[in-house]
């Protein structure tokens, strides 16, 4: 931590510059509530009006509505009915910001020092395209969480939008030709959305019960689409070993119990996130540990 300090005290400009962009991330995030909270009961994103509270029904002022900052100025209670403010609307923001901030420090180093590692980008296209993926893995996250489904806005969405952005942004899969990357992402897709389906099959049969929800399958198809079949394999592993240890961590609380039903969407965002950010270095990492040495002749 004193590291970081010193390196931003460093940087001021950088610095000023990655806190807007944090402040901006907050009022997508913002944003990302909104849906959170209406996309699974169908509600229009619009109309009939703008935020309200769920308890008394009374539209949300716009002083009222500032990300982080309201949360905390109203002590988590409405203004109007004193209804308690559920702690997801701030995680979610402050959520939205740190990634935001972290994808624009993959392309704006701080003094030539990559910020906690991140696996640098030199393309400055990617930073919105990474910015949208952040946004559907947490919409997608936390709709997971509440109502163990996956909207299809973000599962068939993502794949749509990751095949057109890769013939868009070929530097998404880190080729030059827009015909290249697109084929790439159909790949992906194909692999992710083949895969995640077959152990769905499998855990059908073997359990003789749904294992895997489909939306999960159809996310990593758009994970696929985004980050190619290389993301899949790393989306796939690491979301079972972090899925294996928050279902112990949950049997060891006495939260849940073997058989119970978790979401797994919340840990493939979270391996899809872990790559983008750090993708190359633990590819590289991976492939050292199977590297054999050079015997001298």
């Amino acid at each position: 931590m004193p590291d970081t300090i010193e390196l931003l005290s460093e940087h001021p400009w950088a610095a000023i510059v990655s806190m807007a962009v944090f402040v901006f991330g907050a009022c997508i995030g913002s944003f990302l509530n909104v849906c959170i909270y209406r996309i699974p009961l169908d509600l229009s994103l619009s109309k009939p009006r703008r935020s309200f509270c769920p308890h008394c029904e009374k539209q949300i002022a716009w002083y009222d509505n500032v990300p982080i900052l309201s949360f905390l100025l109203l002590r988590a209670r409405c203004r109007h009915c004193g209804a308690s403010i559920r702690l997801r609307y701030m995680v979610v923001e402050a959520l939205t910001g740190l990634l935001f901030m972290l994808v624009w420090l993959k392309f704006m180093p701080l003094g030539g020092r990559m910020f906690l590692g991140l696996s640098p980008v030199s393309d400055i296209a990617l930073v919105p395209v990474y910015w949208l993926a952040v946004g559907g893995l947490i919409l997608g996250t936390f709709v997971d969480f509440e109502h163990l489904i996956i909207p299809d806005r973000v599962t068939l969405g993502g794949i749509g939008a990751g095949l057109l952005l890769s013939f868009a942004v070929p530097a998404l899969h880190g080729v030059e030709h827009r015909a290249h990357a697109f084929g790439l992402a159909l790949i992906g897709a194909a692999t992710g959305w083949g895969l995640l389906w077959a152990i769905a099959g499998f855990g059908r049969f073997l359990f003789k019960k749904e294992a895997m929800g489909f939306g999960d399958v159809k996310l990593m198809g758009a994970i696929g689409a985004f980050f190619g079949w290389q993301g899949v394999g790393a989306a796939i592993m690491l979301s079972s070993f972090a899925g294996s240890l928050a279902g112990l961590a949950l049997i060891a609380t006495g939260r849940g119990k073997m058989g119970s039903r978790i979401p797994f969407g919340p840990y493939l965002a979270l391996a899809a996130l872990v790559w983008m950010f750090w993708g190359p270095t633990l590819r590289d990492a991976y492939l050292n540990l199977f590297a054999l040495p050079v015997m001298p002749l």
